[in-house]
C-alpha cells in the first residue's frame, strides 16, 4: 500500500504544467512523477537534475546501466522495472539489462564503472581510493567521474523515494533481484 497517492495532472495545482511536460516527452506520467508532484520544488529539482545529466558525457544506455545496479543494490522494483524500459529504449538487450541489475556489464570498461558504482553505494562512498583509480585505468575522465557519482545520488534519491512511498509500478514487472524474476502475481502474492 502507497504512503503517498500519486496525483492526478489535473490535481497536482504548481506541478501540473511540469506533468504534462513529462507527459508529452514520455507519453505517460510515470507514478514515481505523479507522487513526486506533491511537492513541486522536488519533482523539479529532480528532473532538472536528470536533465542535466542527461546532457552529460556518459551515453544514455550508460546511464540506463547505472541506474539499474543501483536498483539492483537497493532491491528497487520500481526502479528496475523503469529502467529496464528506459535501457532497452536507449538500446540495452533483456541480458544486459539482467547483468546490468546484477552489476555487471559484457563490455570490460562498462562492467569496471559497475563495479565502481556498487561499491559506492554498498560502503556509502566510502570506497578504497583505487576504485577512482582504476575508472582512471579504464579511461575515465574526471569529469565522467563526477558525473558517474551524480547518476548515483539521482538513483540513490529514487531508489529511497520509492521504498518509502511504495509507488505503484507502472511499468512492465522486472524483479531488482537479477537471479529471482518473479512475476507480478508471485510478487503480491
Amino acid at each position: 500500500m502507497t504512503t503517498l497517492t500519486a496525483l492526478q495532472t489535473d490535481q497536482a495545482g504548481q506541478a501540473t504544467p511540469i506533468l504534462e511536460q513529462v507527459k508529452d516527452q514520455m507519453g505517460m506520467v510515470p507514478n514515481i512523477f505523479a507522487t513526486m508532484a506533491h511537492s513541486p520544488a522536488a519533482l523539479e529539482g529532480f528532473l532538472a537534475f536528470s536533465g542535466a545529466l542527461a546532457g552529460g558525457s556518459l551515453t544514455p544506455q550508460f546511464r540506463e546501466q547505472i541506474a539499474l545496479t543501483i536498483a539492483g543494490i537497493n532491491s528497487c522494483d520500481y526502479c528496475a522495472s523503469a529502467h529496464a524500459v528506459l535501457g532497452k529504449g536507449a538500446g540495452l538487450d533483456d541480458e544486459e539489462v539482467k547483468l546490468s541489475l546484477a552489476g555487471v556489464a559484457s563490455d570490460e570498461k562498462k562492467s569496471a564503472v559497475l563495479k565502481f558504482v556498487a561499491e559506492v553505494v554498498s560502503r556509502q562512498g566510502r570506497i578504497d581510493k583505487n576504485e577512482v583509480h582504476t575508472l582512471r585505468v579504464h579511461g575515465f575522465s574526471d569529469a565522467e567521474i563526477v558525473e558517474i557519482l551524480a547518476n548515483i545520488g539521482l538513483n540513490i534519491f529514487a531508489n529511497y523515494f520509492n521504498h518509502v512511498v511504495d509507488t505503484d509500478i507502472d511499468f512492465p514487472f522486472v524483479s531488482s533481484n537479477p537471479l529471482n524474476q518473479p512475476t507480478q502475481s508471485e510478487k503480491i502474492a
